[in-house]
């Protein structure tokens, strides 16, 4: 668990020209705030609690009795309330000097992963005579951003992906040749059952492991019911994601495309292609930015590679954003690349990680999606751990 860093959180909330960042939950709705505060987040919470750390000066921690020590590891000047009245009153005075109050909120919804605070509690604070702005750039600093020891965990869990992905594909291959019938929910097990040998975790999540049409539903499961036998001249998808287990490690999530058999479909080929330029031209506009010391958004990312697909003829068919935010949660709490889902003006940050995934979805046909993991390193590097698929992996 992190420990609450108060000078850092208000040298950033000066550089945001915010008067203060106002912490909230109930219920245990906003896990950022508990790790951003380095509070307990398995605790039952049935009471509302409110934090707030201004620019300057002394945070001020509000509890109900029935509650009241909920924030006692944390700095400031402990409050109580008892009835709403009181609350209502204690929150006037906390924000009594107005100016711009940073909530887990977003405007028009654009952030979803930030947006956590009810439209109630946010009329109630701008009642207070405060203007209440998004604290998704500062939950980015405090929340995405990582140190070397975050890259080195992600590139490491890297090698054992990789290496799963292609043991993945080897029990494919051995299924057409030798051992005879295997499905996308047996080649889902083995994934499963070498991440808990690895000591890797995807926390519960199932690898996506499709053949022919079934990856043309992007986040398709395979189950026992549902699953398709793996045949000769099939179509094949792997999503793959994990952390390390124990300490959490940074995730990495990697797609990859193969095909039983030696020649390939045409339109198969083709849409592999053009989601490859498009992963590579989006690649090589962060490095150029970066390079350059230029401004980099999540937006503008994802419209490099949207332009490519739009301009081969299958727009229609990417049917989400370019890629998401990568922490200990696999959807992390950075920027996006996503300019069609929400249009996320984030800028790319040293210490974040993120990944490019164009996809191609033909309704009961085929899909391709490619799936790299872009991290930004606090020297400024664009680096991405292990090998970029370029052409289809063959089997049988």
């Amino acid at each position: 668990m992190k420990t609450f860093d108060l000078s850092a959180v208000q040298q950033a909330l000066r550089a945001a020209d915010c008067a203060g960042w106002l912490f909230c939950d109930v219920f245990s709705r906003d896990p950022m705030a508990y790790r951003i505060l380095g509070l307990d987040g398995s605790a039952k919470v049935s009471r509302r609690w409110f934090y707030y750390v201004p620019c300057e000066g002394e945070p001020v921690k509000l509890a109900h009795r029935v509650e009241p020590h909920r924030l006692d590891g944390l700095p400031g000047r402990q409050q109580h309330y008892l009835a709403w009245t009181e609350l209502h009153e204690a929150l006037r005075r906390m924000l009594a000097g107005g100016g711009k109050v940073a909530m887990q909120y977003s405007a028009l919804n654009q952030v979803p992963t930030v947006a956590v605070v009810d439209a109630g509690t946010v009329e109630l604070v701008r009642s207070c005579g405060v203007e209440v702005v998004s604290s998704a750039d500062l939950v980015q600093r405090f929340e995405a951003v990582t140190d070397e020891d975050g890259f080195s965990s992600h590139c490491e869990t890297g090698d054992v992906v990789q290496r799963i992905k292609d043991e993945a594909f080897e029990l494919m291959n051995k299924a057409i040749h030798e051992s005879g019938p295997i499905t996308e929910h047996d080649v889902k097990e083995f994934v499963l059952a070498r991440f808990r040998e690895e000591g890797v975790t995807s926390d519960g999540a199932s690898p996506i492991v499709g053949f022919n049409d079934h990856p043309a539903d992007p986040h398709f499961e395979p189950t026992l019911d549902n699953a398709y036998h793996l045949h000769h001249g099939d179509t094949i998808l792997l999503d793959l994601w994990a952390r390390r287990a124990n300490p959490p490690g940074i995730y990495y999530d990697i797609t990859w495309c193969g095909f039983a058999g030696e020649s390939p479909p045409a339109l198969y080929r083709e849409i592999f292609g053009v989601v490859c330029r498009a992963r590579d031209a989006a690649l090589d506009f962060v490095r150029q930015r970066f390079t350059a010391g230029e401004p980099c958004r999540g937006w503008e990312v994802d419209q490099v590679a949207r332009r490519v697909v739009e301009q081969a003829g299958h727009g229609r068919e990417f049917l989400h954003r370019t890629g998401h935010s990568i922490g200990i949660e696999v959807h992390g709490r950075g920027a996006n690349i996503d300019g069609l889902e929400t249009r996320d003006d984030r800028l790319l940050v040293p210490g974040t990680c993120f990944s490019l995934e164009p996809g191609i979805y033909l309704a009961g046909r085929m899909a391709v999606r490619t799936e790299i993991d872009v991290f930004l390193t606090l020297a400024g590097g664009v680096e991405v751990c292990g090998p970029i698929q370029d052409r289809l992996v063959l089997i049988g």
